[in-house]
């Protein structure tokens, strides 16, 4: 989700709730303890280098139980970052600490904000020798070597 999509959507909400992919949501009273912008700057394992720019979030768990995000609360805090941080409409991720602190994807399932998995891939599979896809074969067609098998009572075992 961009950051254009989530100020679209705050304005319709009564109230902000993330919630993880396994149905657990976050607390209620959560804070938005940063936004920013991050820009990653590497070289892939086939030696391209490449750049991205994301918009961060991060949610904190506190033991502020009378606390609750109000969607033009965190609207505001959104503007100021684009205002003050000249932050871009850029693609959200989410950092919240469950076991260890975990990066999501954000998506919006019509009521609640999800925080999706993300996964780690290769950028150069071609670079790599990777094969996209898993080549599957019947075992009816693969040959067989009968000079490297052994039969029962030759020995060999």
């Amino acid at each position: 989700m961009k950051l254009s999509t989530i100020k679209e959507i705050l304005p319709t909400l009564e109230n902000v709730e993330f919630q993880l992919e396994n149905g657990t949501f976050v607390p209620e009273h959560f804070h938005v303890t940063e936004v920013g912008q991050i820009t990653k700057n590497f070289i892939d394992c086939g030696g391209v280098i490449r750049s991205e720019k994301t918009v961060n979030f991060q949610l904190w768990n506190a033991n502020d139980f009378e606390h609750r995000l109000k969607p033009g609360k965190l609207l505001n805090i959104i503007k100021l970052s684009e205002e003050k941080l000249g932050i871009e409409d850029s693609e959200i991720e989410v950092e919240y600490q469950d076991k260890t602190i975990g990066k999501y994807d954000l998506e919006f399932n019509g009521k609640n904000f999800i925080l999706v998995n993300k996964t780690t891939a290769c950028l150069a599979q071609d670079a790599c020798g990777i094969p996209s896809e898993k080549q599957k074969k019947n075992l009816s067609e693969l040959s067989v070597n009968n000079s490297n098998s052994c039969t029962p009572g030759s020995g060999c075992c």
